[in-house]
């Protein structure tokens, strides 16, 4: 993430050409690329490096600030959960969200790890887990609806 939006990035070692935006024939092969990225995204743009190039495109989240999915409640209540979560699992595993690959990684398995454990507490309790998943989920789409998230 980057402010307010999300940005994606491609490491080159060849930095003898870079990207441009050019006017493929319909027949050509190849010429999109940059199209693609331009019509797609916000912005993007190519820093030189010493050993590499990086182009870059940055996405628009719709958040109105850096942290404002932190003031979605539910965001929050999860956040806790996963503490919480946490702090009764083995010392060897830990929620620790940080930035980059691993620690999304670490969050996504901790939550997966929620998710099962509430699913094998559902049919221990004899209850329908499917039918459960099904109301969450009807449930998230629409308050994803109603906030135009």
């Amino acid at each position: 993430m980057s402010e307010t939006h999300l940005r994606i990035e491609v490491h080159d070692p060849d930095t003898r050409a870079l990207p441009a935006l050019v006017a493929a024939d319909v027949d050509a092969e190849g010429g999109r690329g940059m199209t693609l990225v331009d019509a797609l995204t916000d912005r993007w743009g190519v820093q030189l490096r010493e050993d590499r190039k990086v182009t870059w495109c940055e996405l628009a989240t719709g958040l109105t600030s850096p942290d404002g999915h932190l003031r979605d409640p539910s965001v929050t209540r999860v956040e806790v959960l996963l503490d919480l979560y946490a702090a009764l699992r083995p010392p060897t595993c830990s929620y620790e969200p940080g930035p980059g690959r691993v620690g999304r990684a670490v969050a996504e398995e901790s939550v997966i790890d929620i998710v099962t454990d509430f699913l094998r507490w559902l049919r221990a309790h004899g209850y329908d887990a499917d039918e459960v998943l099904d109301r969450a989920q009807s449930r998230c789409e629409a308050t994803h609806a109603e906030s135009g998230r």
